[in-house]
This record gives C-alpha cells, structure tokens and sequence, in this order.
C-alpha cells in the first residue's frame, strides 16, 4: 500500500493550468456583433483556426469564443505529446487510408514543422523538445510487435530504430521494459498550457477579438450569415468554425459522431538530481507501451515525470463534467504501475492527479463536415493525439469554409466521416463490452476475442 501514501498531497488539479503564468481571461461578450469568421472554443482547435486565418488573410475580422478559459479542456490537461500523426497512429491510418497513407504521413510532417515553426515565430514559451517517442514492450509478445512496428515506419518515411532490452534501458532504465522503438524525429513534447496561452496571445496580437466565459447556446442561419446566441449577446458572423471537441456540438447531429471519454494522468514531485541518474532519460523522449489500456509517460522541463494513461471511462449519455476529473481508483491504479516500473523511485510523491475528457470517434482521429449551405465547418474526433492534429484540423476547416478544392480536401480522410454512435443505452453497452474484451486481450498476449474481431472487421476496431 506504499503506493497510495505517494498520493497524499496530490493536487485534484492538471499540472500545467497550476501555473504562476496563467494568464487573465479577456472579458465575456456583452451585447451584438458581427465578424467575418466566428471560432466556438478556444482549444487548440479553435486557436489554430483564428492564428492561420488571420495569417491568410490579415483583414479577416475574427472572433473567437470560449465557454470557459482558454485551454481549460483537453489542450491544457494533456499529456503534452505533440505527434506528427494525423491518423492516431501509422497502424490505424494504413487499416483505413492504406492509399494515401504517404501523403497523410507527408502532410503530417509538414504540419508539425510549421507548428514548430509558428512557436518560434511568435515566440511561444511552451517547453518545446523535439524528442521523438519511445515505444516500448513491457511483455514478452509486445517484442515481435515492435520490430514490425519498426519495419512498417521506416517503410513509409521515420527515422527509427529498433532497441532491444539492453539498449531502451540504456536510454530509460527499468526492470520492466523488454526492447523499443525510437521514433526519432516525429515527436515533440510540449507544455500543453503554455502552448494554449501563447497562441491566445499570438492571436491577440494579430487583432482576433477573444471572449472568454463565452459559451455558444444556439446556432441559426439568417440568409447569407450565421448568428450564434451568447449568454449575454449574439454574434453573427459570414462563417463559422466550431471547435468544441468533447463538449456537445452545436449542430445536435454532428453529436453522433463523437463521445467524450475520460482520460487520467499524475505529476510527481520535481526527481533530485540522484533520482533523475537512477532513471537516465538523458534524451527525454516520451514514452508508452503498447498495449489496449496503454500507459504514457513523459519528463517535463522541469524533471517531473508524467504517468498517464491505462483506464479511459465513459459516462452514460456522455456527460462531461468537473465531478469526472477525480477517480481515486484509477489514481491508485496509476500510482501502483509506476512504482512496479521504477522501483529505485520508491518514495517519490505526487504533486498533481486530475482527469479530462478526450473526444473520440468510431475511427479513432478527426473527421470533418461542413452545414448551413458551407457557411459552418467543424472538425471533432481528435482521440487523444490532437496536440500536433489540430492545427490541420484548422487548415482543413479554413480550406472548407472558402470552398477550396486542395490537397488537403482531396483526401479521403476528410471527403467521408466515420460511422455514428448507437443511440443510448447501446452506446454504453458496447463501449463497456468492448472495454472488457481490450482489457482480456492485455491479459492473453494481444489476442482479440469474437468481439473484437468484428469491430475489426467493421471498421470499429481500436487497438492502441
């Protein structure tokens, strides 16, 4: 039960919104409005959107507004692993666009450089490390995933390489890990909030009007523009871009699309310079394992280390709300792993435990759609890999709302939208039955029983 003394003085708190610089809310909208682009949330999403808008077009008045404060979802509560997939993973982009999975690959790239570049430009203090990522096999039958993990992304463009056991401890030392994969130059880590608020001020730099505490109530078309109602006014607008993620859609049928699930993370206590040699990590990559109730794990600049991951939770009907981002069960859960995984760190503390709600869709990445005559556009269903995602979801969204035929539009990936969810109480039965056949699986070496197999083979299978 050592483990659970390590959580005494935790924080039921994200880590990173716990933050000195944590800047001011700009004020509610109060009365009417008009802009030519109207941005609802103020994630990634939305602050990518409003930031390459205004760089496409500096005389496009932008309005963007937040139901909350700027990056007090998902963008301010992750783990802060900025990929450069565009498809939750090579695995499930070759399963479902195995023709343009280079392109996507490609496109992918290009979208974490430009992000990177972006933070230098406006000069965004967020951490930023271009560490790569480790994969890494904690069981026996995870080492034959990994090498043909390894082969396939070296097929199509990453710079990998295939570790055994020796050498992965040679980069993070644990008794647990078996070999890796390092993916050398596709992922970054980042602190998620200070990224969130840099672009806040990028964007207010660059003359967008930001209204926090802001929440959109309703949505109508009025002839040739869009008017959303506020709690205090309206704002109407040429074009719309929603960007709410997890929270519901203001177009009550693009909500079967996405469900929110909860995800949970802890923050230890800063490592003592002899705790942080007892570990190495010298290259700083973040980490995770492989399997369905994976763990993901990182060190932050400060030399706190991030243990997220293993059990995401549904709610009947979806609901989001402040009560799901505590699960002391999950919490010791969480707490009993890392110490199973880094034993010569008994006694270290945690500062921080908290949850967020993650949006997701029966294809496990983005999808994108347009309404009201292509005057509103959204993209939703990022499933966890949205730090690096969400300025393409922008780009995209952007491409839509001018009617503009690009690459990006030509994809597949953005031509056709996944599947919806079953209505309720369905929806909470399959989810609670697939949960049980993943957590079966990682108990009998990966193996998929009936269940899963016919989610595969409906396009619904979900293997990370």
């Amino acid at each position: 039960m050592d483990h659970l003394h390590s959580l005494r003085d935790a924080a039921p708190a994200p880590f990173w919104l716990d933050d000195p610089c944590r800047p001011q809310a700009e004020p509610a909208l109060v009365g009417g409005t008009t802009c030519d682009l109207l941005v609802v949330g103020g994630g990634y999403t939305g602050l990518w959107t409003a930031l390459v808008a205004k760089e496409r077009d500096p005389s496009t008045d932008v309005v963007l507004i937040e139901g909350e404060e700027i990056g007090h979802a998902a963008s301010g509560r992750n783990g802060g692993f900025c990929e450069s997939s565009l498809t939750h993973g090579l695995g499930n982009g070759l399963d479902r666009w195995p023709d343009e999975i280079d392109t996507l690959e490609r496109l992918g790239r290009e979208n974490l450089q430009a992000m990177e570049d972006a933070i230098r430009r406006y000069g965004i203090d967020c951490d930023w490390e271009r560490t790569g990522s480790l994969t890494i096999a904690t069981e026996p039958h995870q080492v034959a995933w990994l090498a043909e993990e390894a082969e396939t992304a070296a097929r199509h463009g990453a710079d990998t390489a295939l570790l055994d056991a020796d050498a992965v401890r040679a980069e993070i030392d644990s008794p647990t890990f078996l070999g890796g994969v390092w993916n050398k130059s596709d992922t970054a880590m980042v602190n998620p909030a200070r990224l969130a608020w840099g672009l806040k001020q990028a964007c207010l730099g660059l003359g967008v009007r930001i209204h926090e505490h802001t929440p959109g109530l309703s949505l109508d078309e009025h002839g040739a523009v869009v008017a959303v109602r506020t709690p205090y006014g309206r704002v109407t607008a040429r074009r719309v871009a929603l960007a709410t993620n997890a929270y519901p859609s203001l177009l009550r049928r693009h909500r079967l699309y996405t469900v929110p699930v909860y995800d949970y993370a802890l923050m230890t206590e800063p490592l003592t310079e002899e705790q942080l040699a007892a570990v190495g990590w010298k290259n700083r990559q973040g980490w995770s394992d492989p399997a369905n109730h994976f763990t993901y794990v990182r060190i932050s600049a400060d030399n706190r280390i991030l243990w997220g991951g293993y059990d995401v939770v549904y709610d009947y009907a979806g609901r989001v709300s402040a009560e799901r981002d505590r699960r002391p069960e999950t919490f010791a859960t969480l707490a009993r792993t890392f110490f199973r995984t880094f034993p010569q760190l008994e006694g270290l503390r945690f500062s921080h435990a908290w949850g967020g709600a993650i949006d997701t869709s029966t294809r496990f990445c983005v999808f994108f759609d347009t309404s009201h005559h292509g005057k509103v556009a959204y993209a939703a269903g990022f499933t966890g890999l949205g730090v690096g995602a969400t300025r393409f979801g922008a780009e995209v969204m952007l491409d839509l709302l001018a009617g503009a035929r690009t690459e990006r539009t030509s994809l597949a990936l953005v031509r056709r939208k996944p599947l919806p969810f079953p209505p309720e109480p369905v929806r909470s039965i399959g989810i609670a039955v697939t949960q049980r056949s993943l957590a079966r699986s990682d108990r009998n070496e990966g193996r998929r029983d009936l269940w899963l197999r016919t989610l595969d083979r409906l396009g619904l299978g979900f293997g990370s």
